[in-house]
Parts: structure tokens; sequence; C-alpha cells
């Protein structure tokens, strides 16, 4: 159990810094296009790339949101719920998030495969490189999920949240 928690660990490191990292990436390749425009000198790539980063930063994002409960979700009907109810009704949203998500892991790998001869016009790299981010995401989201699932099911043997949940729910 305990090395899974420093391979969680890891994980939740990594794509922390990955995250920032791109995000940092992403607000200077656009302001340097700013200052590159007021100049009259364009960057022709600059555009294409800050959006490839910011499809990466977005599918990245929905596992650390997942990992930190922040994703939205209407608690309208589980707030008036026993809390057995609502850890069953929790777990039942969190296997319609894996289906989804495996629809979506599905057609994205489909994307990866059949797009790796087509390349983006301005950053010249091919455009499965941009449906990878969404099956990395959802492959995480998947991970994530299922975490919650097993948090979820914990609760209802045990009768209350578990100890690290108390802990994350005052912040990470």
């Amino acid at each position: 159990m305990k090395k899974t928690n420093r391979i969680v660990d890891v994980l939740n490191r990594v794509e922390e810094v990955v995250l920032v990292a791109m995000f940092s990436a992403m607000v200077l390749i656009i302001f340097v296009q700013v200052i590159m425009r007021k100049t009259g000198n364009s960057l022709y790539w600059s555009e294409e790339l800050g959006k490839f980063l910011f499809v990466w930063i977005s599918w990245l994002g929905i596992s650390i949101a997942q990992r930190k409960g922040e994703h939205i979700k209407i608690t309208m009907l589980t707030d008036h719920l026993p809390f057995r109810a609502a850890q069953v009704f929790n777990i039942l949203s969190d296997l319609v998030v894996i289906a989804i998500c495996v629809v979506t892991l599905y057609y994205g790998v489909s994307l990866v495969i059949s797009q790796w001869t087509s390349p983006y016009a301005g950053i010249k790299i091919s455009t499965s490189w941009g449906y990878l981010a969404v099956v990395l995401g959802c492959g995480l989201m998947i991970l994530r999920t299922l975490v919650s699932i097993k948090r979820s099911a914990l609760t209802l043997i045990n009768g209350e949240l578990p100890a690290d949940t108390k802990a994350r729910e005052g912040g990470d």
C-alpha cells in the first residue's frame, strides 16, 4: 500500500510540475508574440503553439481537478439523501464518468493513430500529439475516478469518510 501511495505522490507531483511548465511556456510564448507584433515581426508558429499547450493544459488539468474533488457536481439530490445512499450515488456518477472517459479515450486513440501523418501547419509536428492529450487526460481521469470509487466504497463499508479524505477536503 505504501508503494502505491509513493507512486501516486510521484504522479501528483509530475502532473503539477508539467502543468506549471506548460502554462508558463504558453504565457511566455503569447507574451513574446504580442511584443513581436508591436515591433512588426510576427512569430507565425506562436499562436498555434499557444493553442496546442492550452489543449494539453486543459486535458491534463481534468485529472488534477478530479483528485482535488473540484469538478462541478450537482449535489441537489445527494445533499438530501442519507449518508450511505449519497455514497452509492457518488459511485454511480463515477461509473458514468468512467464510461464517458472510456468512449472518449477509445476515439482519442483512433485519432492519434489516424492523424499521425498530418502535421500542424505552424509548429510542424504531427496533430497526433494534440490528440494524445485527450488520451492521456482521459486515462488519468479514469485512474483518479477509480480512486474516488474506492474511497466511496470504503466509506460505505466503514460508515465514515476515510481520514485522508477529511484532510484533503481542507486542502490538498
